[in-house]
């Protein structure tokens, strides 16, 4: 009996869409899936990953019914996806992480909003930037939190360059 209760494992495919579309075509799978009632657990929209959707079934007729006659829908992608490979999808990371002394940012609050700046000193303990604006007539520095940057460029690598 207790194999009957567990509920069977489910996969995680890929659906390639058109590009820019996939939020639209996640609406109309799960309207889809709502109204033929197809056991799809979920349906995943990755902001980073373009082109791509990705749905939680039992078996890959599940999803064949599912995106069948849906716009957009490129195709399915043979095979199954690892969880693995787009956890890094699902668990979003702190920006703070991804940020290292000399980067280009833009800053995305406050007054010095849409205006560039590089990173001059980093507290990871209070996730704060330090920066000094780029396109300030003098160097102005400011300590902003980390979720108001956003990343532009990566700064070089000290070595080889003269």
């Amino acid at each position: 009996m207790d194999k009957k209760e567990q509920e069977p494992p489910t996969k995680i495919f890929a659906v390639k869409t058109t590009t820019g579309q996939e939020k639209n075509v996640a609406k109309f799978v799960a309207a889809k899936i709502e109204m033929n009632k197809i056991p799809i657990k979920a349906v995943l929209v990755p902001d980073t990953l373009k082109g791509y959707v990705f749905l939680e079934a039992e078996g890959p007729h599940f999803v064949e019914e599912a995106i069948s006659g849906v716009r957009h829908v490129r195709q399915r992608v043979p095979g199954v996806v690892d969880f693995s490979e787009i956890e890094r999808y699902i668990v979003r990371k702190p920006i703070i992480e991804e940020l290292s002394q000399n980067d280009i940012v833009e800053v995305t609050g406050g007054p010095f909003k849409g205006m560039r700046a590089k990173i001059t000193r980093i507290d990871r303990g209070k996730a704060e930037v330090t920066l000094e604006l780029l396109e300030a007539t003098f160097t102005l520095p400011i300590t902003v939190h980390s979720d108001y940057v956003k990343l532009v460029e990566k700064a070089k690598a000290e070595s080889g360059e003269t």
